[in-house]
């Protein structure tokens, strides 16, 4: 004989769904809700059944009270679903966890249950607590919003340096230039872009500097040479231009980026020195004015990187002693002396992470390293204790009379972003059962 079913509990059974499930009459009188929901709303079953959804719940109708009737009145009119935008709900604390209202962020959807007729027999409610999603949300957004801002504060910066600037992709076509080489050459964007730029130089100089930029590119070696450019006043000025490239993680060259500084008045002088070398009180008058010009540059620069919006500073030699520390380097160790420490003396903590044979690399080989949201374990203060930080940064070798001198470090600290991106994508994957695990 045939076994006869059990008999199934339906209101057990919906009760005890994993949802914030809420079933009421079309005209929003509670019938019943399920155990997860009476968990959220801090509200017992008792408290709430029998009652509209605005009786038994308050301090709806003063937060979101209309989207909601609203949302009610699309199910009654269409008889179809209606996902409500993200409201805000807060709870009314019990007297035992203190009293007053705790802040909450809700996703709510209405199901018609139809009769046979077609006609609506109740309204179900699907809630889901986004609380934690919509912060973290805010907080990425804001994150953002702050690197946008470092991000356009550089940008203006490099717009502004008294060094004229450009870009180029890795086959060498130019594809940017600002304003400071748009003003001196005084010719617009769009007929220096690929190769035009070389129109602007001494008819003397083109072919060499086209064979030399040729072979850094397909050589990837760095980039120098001295040309005469064309000014916007018809004037060829001498310029001294440097160029480095940009290479992916794997090693292929993604861009160029160089730099130009005007060496006319310099490299006059030079042959004038040459030329009067019996003058010796005027060679060295000239010596001493193109020392101070040289000292002045350098003081720009230093001005420039000490309110720069970025991390900076120099370690010098193959130790790694930090000559130059800008004010956005120093606040990441306030409780150190770092000038004329060596990394591995004043922060052994990055010994064995790996800070040390980086930096030896890029001095040794002069290899430029990217690094894009790199962790590194650094005490922030006196206390002892490690926190994860995160950069994007880079180390670059920079050169004296030919030879390796030291490192320019060049940083954003990202850890704000990271970590918000990180949760944001956490509960993505948990998709609703972590909503229904955060509720409960």
């Amino acid at each position: 004989m045939p076994v006869s079913p059990l008999p199934v509990d339906y209101q057990r059974l919906f009760r005890a769904l994993p949802e914030n499930l809420l079933l009421m009459a079309p005209d929003a009188t509670i019938i019943d809700n399920t155990d997860s929901h009476v968990a959220v709303s801090l509200k017992s079953r008792e408290e709430a059944v029998g009652k509209t959804l605005f009786e038994a719940y308050p301090s709806v109708d003063q937060n979101e009270g209309d989207v909601i009737f609203q949302s009610h009145e699309h199910v009654r009119r269409f008889r179809e679903p209606h996902t409500m935008p993200l409201i805000r709900y807060d709870l009314a604390l019990p007297a035992e966890q203190g009293g007053g209202f705790e802040e909450r962020y809700w996703q709510a959807t209405h199901y018609p249950i139809l009769d046979e007729q077609g006609e609506l027999q109740y309204i179900l409610q699907r809630t889901q607590n986004v609380t934690d999603q919509h912060r973290a949300a805010l907080r990425a957004a804001q994150v953002q919003g702050e690197l946008d801002e470092a991000h356009d504060r550089t940008r203006f910066i490099l717009e502004n340096l008294p060094v004229l600037i450009w870009t180029a992709d890795a086959a060498g076509h130019r594809d940017y230039f600002n304003s400071r080489w748009l003003a001196f050459t005084g010719r617009p964007m769009d007929q220096q872009t690929g190769w035009q730029w070389l129109d602007g130089l001494h008819p003397e100089d083109r072919d060499r500097v086209r064979g030399t930029w040729q072979q850094s590119v397909a050589t990837g070696d760095p980039y120098q040479v001295e040309y005469r450019l064309r000014r916007s006043d018809g004037q060829y000025r001498w310029i001294l231009v440097r160029a480095v490239p940009r290479r992916t993680a794997t090693g292929e060259i993604s861009m160029w980026v160089g730099g130009a500084t005007d060496i006319h008045e310099q490299r006059q002088m030079v042959q004038e020195l040459l030329q009067a070398n019996e003058q010796q009180a005027a060679l060295s008058d000239q010596a001493y004015q193109l020392y101070q010009k040289a000292e002045n540059q350098r003081e720009t620069y230093e001005s420039l990187f000490m309110q720069a919006p970025a991390m900076i500073c120099i370690l010098r030699g193959p130790e790694h002693r930090y000559e130059f520390v800008n004010p956005q380097y120093q606040q990441l160790f306030p409780h150190r002396e770092l000038v004329g420490r060596t990394v591995a003396e004043i922060v052994p903590e990055v010994k064995d992470q790996g800070i040390i044979g980086l930096l030896d690399k890029v001095y040794q080989t002069g290899e430029t390293f990217y690094g894009k949201e790199l962790k590194m374990q650094l005490e922030r203060d006196a206390s002892g204790v490690l926190r994860d930080t995160y950069f994007n940064f880079t180390y670059q070798q920079f050169r004296e009379y030919g030879q390796p001198a030291g490192i320019l470090v060049f940083a954003f600290e990202v850890t704000d972003f990271v970590r918000a991106r990180l949760e944001l994508e956490r509960l993505r994957d948990a998709g609703p059962a972590a909503s229904a695990e955060v509720s409960a």
